[in-house]
């Protein structure tokens, strides 16, 4: 039974279904299509300012099964201890990957070798590529959708049985869907850099919260650390252009000395933080998939990790269906999808909003409970081994 299933956004997300569903495609006969606005790069562009991305240890697990974890290994800068801290407060809470019995509690790797890696594991002759492409228009009919595709100029109609959203948390085709996403706003922007300080992270990642709003670092290679600082949104953009010195200096009275002088920071980009949700993330033949179906404030590092264990229940529950013979599109098959993957959405959302809430509020009352949070976790192994498992995208 050959069908055509067809992925909007080739990035993470997308590429990850795509080598999700590859194996089982090329028996059964399905043709998978990838369309990317973005051209893919030739090779990985290492730089100072590479952004990437915080791996779970449950993430691992999964690239694991994808066959791809050795490639990114060498890459992968692993996350060893995790220190949480509040500023000014007594309360600190330390995770250590060997007391949870794994050799990471986490990794970062930067997107460049990510992305590289995933496209080097498509096969061409399964997964088709269409970059630079743009879905201009989308048609629902019988069967599945049709896609008006602009590629070089040229306009093109393709059908499809099955179609994937991936392609971001500000994705316009959800708007000609009529598919509402529930925004609520933090009052929040990040500032995104790469930092490096005179000794070095030591494989520590950072979460340090402060008055005006978290602060993570996060371990990179080099002596480099991955900043994620969030401030209110009116001083976020007027704090990330400063001049280096003064940035620097700033940062370093927010974080303290952990990791010695802050020496060295790159360019700074700023966004505001909102916590999106699809009102919808299925119907007959369409999946809403990644930040189009819930982007998440990443202080808590949940948003990819969560979007990974979507994607492999996605594919695992189409090729279930597909060993029945069973339609891709069909909207049984994919809500037996969400409903295998709804607990978990719900449970990482809250602990994402609930951090992001308690730890951006410095009302007296609150400030004293989570501090004794903290110090509760750090002093009670099991619950603490709670709240490691649920950074490390486990399983309680």
């Amino acid at each position: 039974m050959s069908s055509q299933l067809s992925i909007v956004g080739g990035g993470m997300v997308g590429a990850c279904l795509a080598l999700a569903l590859q194996p089982f495609a090329r028996q059964a006969g399905w043709r998978i299509r990838l369309v990317e606005a973005h051209p893919p790069g030739d090779k990985v562009q290492t730089s100072y300012d590479a952004r990437a991305t915080a791996l779970s240890h449950g993430s691992r697990l999964l690239l694991e099964r994808l066959g791809v974890w050795q490639a990114l290994a060498q890459g992968a800068e692993p996350i060893r201890h995790i220190h949480v801290s509040d500023r000014g407060h007594p309360g600190i809470t330390r995770l250590d990957a060997h007391q949870e019995g794994v050799p990471a509690l986490g990794y970062v790797v930067e997107n460049a070798l990510l992305g590289q890696v995933l496209l080097s594991a498509l096969d061409r002759e399964v997964v088709e590529w269409l970059a630079p492409a743009r879905v201009v228009r989308l048609q629902a009919q019988v069967g599945g959708y049709a896609l008006d595709i602009e590629q070089q100029g040229q306009l093109s109609q393709l059908e499809t049985d099955l179609l994937v959203l991936a392609d971001g948390g500000r994705s316009g085709l959800l708007d000609q869907l009529g598919v509402h996403r529930e925004v609520k706003p933090y009052g929040q922007a990040a500032i995104i850099a790469n930092v490096s300080s005179a000794e070095g992270h030591n494989s520590v990642a950072y979460e340090r919260f402060t008055q005006s709003g978290p602060l993570a670092l996060l371990p990179l290679s080099s002596k480099r650390s991955a900043l994620v600082w969030t401030l209110p949104e009116d001083q976020a953009a007027e704090v990330a252009a400063l001049p280096d010195p003064l940035f620097l200096a700033r940062l370093q009275e927010a974080f303290g000395y952990r990791m010695g002088a802050l020496t060295q920071v790159g360019a700074r980009a700023c966004y505001p933080l909102q916590l999106i949700e699809a009102q919808e993330q299925v119907r007959p033949h369409l999946v809403v998939l990644g930040n189009a179906a819930h982007s998440l404030h990443p202080i808590a590092g949940q948003g990819f990790n969560l979007s990974l264990r979507d994607t492999l229940a996605l594919a695992d529950t189409l090729i279930a269906a597909g060993r029945q013979q069973r339609l891709p599109g069909d909207l049984a098959v994919l809500q037996e999808y969400l409903q295998r993957q709804q607990r978990d959405q719900r449970q990482t959302v809250a602990f994402s909003d609930y951090l992001t809430r308690l730890f951006s509020n410095s009302q007296p009352l609150l400030t004293i409970g989570r501090n004794l949070g903290l110090l509760g976790l750090d002093l009670l192994p099991p619950a603490r081994r709670l709240f490691a498992r649920q950074a490390m995208g486990l399983k309680a």
